[in-house]
């Protein structure tokens, strides 16, 4: 009886066992999912980069204005135009009151040398008042002069500047004929003169600016003076006052 009892209930619990493995569904193949990938970051774009700081440099020393009158020493001569026997052609209406005074019409060339100066390294200084002056109208400077032979450095009346060798009253050009904006134009007016002579080399100046050099070994040495031309059938009249030369050291 026990025995018929064990065995049902074997059987049973094999036939629930068999009806529940057949009710189950049958677990497949997993179907494999591809990795995600990991999205790359974007570059942060910086719109303001930082920018490396420059090691200041050295400050560099301004270039100095260049000296074109060196070596200037002491005063070797001054005159205040008071002794009209020291020009050459020139009687006491030419010198009164402080002045020098050329005068010249009709295209008349009118010049006077100092009678006792002798000149090699120097630098000259003059102020050259005009009361008549016009056009091509001409005043100047003689430098290492003698009577026939000399530098002229001249200044017209158009502003315009010029230098020359003149030998046994022949000319030689040394500087064409060039504007400057230091020369006055026309009269009543007044400008600085001034030339600086060492060796073979000879600088103009006007009212302290340099404005040309000229390279002529010819005359060493020589006297010191001035000049007027009527360029016209117009007159000229300028006057010179305040001559001042000085000694130049000339290894400057």
């Amino acid at each position: 009886m026990k025995l018929t009892f064990v065995l049902r209930f074997m059987f049973l619990t094999f036939l629930l066992t068999a009806c529940s493995a057949f009710g189950r569904p049958t677990l497949g193949t997993a179907t494999p999912v591809p990795p995600t990938m990991t999205p790359l970051l974007s570059p942060t774009v910086v719109w303001f980069p930082p920018t490396e700081t420059p090691t200041p440099s050295a400050l560099t020393a301004p270039t100095a204005t260049p000296d074109y009158a060196p070596g200037l020493g002491r005063t070797l001569y001054a005159d205040d135009f008071t002794d009209p026997t020291l020009w050459s052609d020139l009687g006491t209406d030419y010198i009164r009151d402080g002045r020098l005074t050329l005068a010249a019409s009709d295209g008349t060339y009118l010049t006077t040398l100092h009678n006792n100066l002798l000149l090699s390294d120097f630098y000259a200084e003059v102020t050259a008042r005009l009361s008549l002056c016009r056009g091509a109208d001409e005043y100047g400077l003689l430098v290492r002069a003698i009577p026939t032979s000399y530098y002229r450095f001249s200044v017209n009346c158009n502003a315009e500047l010029t230098a020359d060798r003149i030998t046994n009253s022949q000319r030689v050009p040394l500087k064409m004929p060039f504007p400057t904006l230091d020369a006055p134009r026309g009269s009543p007016s007044e400008v600085t003169l001034a030339v600086w002579a060492v060796g073979r080399e000879l600088r103009f100046f006007l009212n302290g600016h340099y404005q040309f050099s000229v390279d002529d070994p010819v005359f060493p040495s020589g006297s010191f003076g001035f000049f007027v031309r009527a360029a016209e059938n117009t007159p000229i009249t300028v006057s010179f006052e305040d001559l001042v030369i000085r000694a130049v050291t000339a290894n400057q």
